[in-house]
């Protein structure tokens, strides 16, 4: 197993429990596939093969609504895991993966991930904290596209990006995530124009600096709270 492979599951936190051995079972029961920036990684309805996990660059999770928009629902980075719902009910993918930039993935198929989730129920409840979570943010995520006008839901969501993406820097947060004004808008559930006026408008405040795509966020809890 590679070094970088043994990295990445030692961060994993469902799987802080493990011994040195059973590492090696794991990440010998890994298959790693190599994606170019914005090559798609599964669709979504594709049948499901296994929990995925980022060992090297960035993957975005979105699903496709029906009038053809884009729905961005996580940014996934080196260490998270993804499509873990499928441990449970098997199926097809509920959404599409497609990777930001030339990123690594490990996949662990459903077979292979039962065996040892048998072995070791103790990863079994973690991963349902990870489940539990996600479920938890798309709750708030549906609660603030209901109550919240669109400065505030932009407002929102940057926090959140700060603070599972930010880089700390002289200038304040950077977000290290190349993020389109589109992007943006999918996440927040408004129209791109509408962002990019309230993107204007909190750059000319001296509140963001947007570069290439990236933002930084000088005080996320005064734009927090600023909106």
């Amino acid at each position: 197993m590679r070094p970088e492979i043994t990295s990445c599951l030692r961060r994993l936190p469902f799987f802080t429990g493990l011994g040195e051995e059973e590492l090696q079972a794991v990440g010998d029961m890994m298959i790693t596939r190599r994606y170019k920036k914005q090559m798609i990684i599964f669709m979504e309805g594709e049948p499901g093969e296994g929990l995925y996990i980022v060992i090297s660059g960035k993957v975005k999770l979105f699903k496709l609504l029906d009038d053809g928009r884009e729905k961005t629902l996580h940014f996934m980075q080196p260490g998270d895991i993804f499509a873990e719902v499928l441990l449970f009910d098997g199926g097809p993918y509920p959404a599409t993966a497609q990777a930001m930039e030339d990123a690594e993935v490990g996949l662990i198929r459903h077979h292979d991930m039962e065996v040892l989730l048998r072995r070791n129920p103790d990863i079994t409840l973690k991963i349902l904290r990870v489940m539990s979570k996600r479920l938890r943010q798309a709750q708030l995520h549906v609660r603030d596209l209901a109550y919240m006008d669109v400065y505030a839901r932009l407002g929102e969501t940057l926090w959140h990006l700060t603070k599972e993406h930010g880089k700390d820097t002289e200038r304040g947060y950077l977000i290290d995530i190349p993020l389109s004004q589109q992007e943006l808008a999918n996440l927040v559930g408004a129209s791109r124009e509408t962002v990019a006026r309230i993107l204007s408008e909190w750059k000319r405040a001296g509140e963001i600096d947007v570069s290439r795509q990236r933002i930084t966020v000088r005080n996320p809890e005064r734009l927090r709270r600023w909106v």
